[in-house]
């Protein structure tokens, strides 16, 4: 992958503890994909959570896919706009919900990593929030944050604007959980386990997450040799015996990979966002 443009930043893991408190409700058809998630989160109180999202269709409907970067300003960049004729059925999706700088003060976001089928066959990528509109219901359980929640900021090392974890007013009830936001060419699974370290988590399990990697190792051998992918997490959990991480990933081309990352194989390309919930036990 090529060089990141900026300083390296720190700390490489950066995280907030709170609480999540679990929601479900269905998308409405007929608005946008950021307004459709925003408004029944705004209506339980929320500004920021983490989605999963199954089932429905878009149309219209538009994303993007990883690409090369047109200069030295960053080390990854996106496609141009793809809008399939017909639009999609999603099969899944991951989502970060949260706030990005208006001029008014700040204004609700998303961040979509999703799989659907479209007219060319099965495909994933970025979802735009904005120009993919709901067509059928889709169904969302959601995890609404209490003492943290994301907000869009300008990143230095990337120059990207990037969802990052901050504090925010305690909610009564939830579980115990730490939104992350996790640095480029740091390993994935190895992260998630100190961050679970760092504070004081012996089990946990991944709640709506995705990000990007640089390539991917599968543990069942399967590689995948492209630098900028975008991918979302299909099941997460962090124990005394280590991390088990499946995802589902996009390459340049479109193209699916899904399965369990071996450990110490997958570097973070841009950025990676997600919830730790933890387990209650030993």
């Amino acid at each position: 992958m090529p060089p990141q443009p900026g300083p390296r930043q720190e700390p490489r893991v950066v995280s907030q503890l709170g609480t999540v408190q679990p929601l479900e409700f269905v998308l409405e058809p007929g608005l946008s994909l950021l307004d459709a998630v925003a408004r029944p989160l705004r209506l339980a109180g929320f500004t920021s959570a983490v989605l999963e999202l199954a089932g429905g269709a878009f149309g219209p409907f538009a994303y993007v896919l990883p690409a090369a970067a047109p200069d030295a300003m960053h080390a990854a960049w996106y496609s141009a706009p793809r809008t399939p004729s017909g639009g999609a059925r999603l099969e899944r999706g991951c989502v970060t919900f949260g706030q990005r700088t208006s001029q008014d003060g700040f204004e609700d976001w998303l961040h979509c990593h999703a799989v659907w089928q479209e007219a060319a066959g099965r495909r994933g990528g970025h979802i735009l929030p904005e120009e993919s509109r709901v067509a059928a219901p889709i169904t969302a359980r959601a995890w609404g944050l209490g003492g943290m929640g994301f907000r869009v900021a300008a990143d230095p090392e990337t120059n990207f604007a990037l969802f990052a974890p901050i504090a925010q007013p305690v909610r009564p009830g939830g579980r115990r959980a730490i939104a992350l936001r996790i640095r480029p060419d740091e390993d994935l699974p190895k992260a998630l386990a100190a961050a679970c370290r760092d504070h004081g988590f012996n089990r946990a399990i991944l709640r709506g997450s995705l990000g990007s990697l640089d390539g991917a190792c599968f543990a069942n051998g399967g590689k995948v040799p492209d630098y900028a992918t975008e991918f979302l997490v299909t099941q997460g959990r962090v124990g005394p015996d280590g991390v088990t991480l499946s995802i589902l990933l996009a390459d340049m081309a479109g193209q699916l990979h899904e399965g369990q990352l071996q450990a110490g194989q997958n570097p973070v390309c841009i950025t990676f966002e997600g919830i730790l919930e933890e387990v209650p036990g030993p």
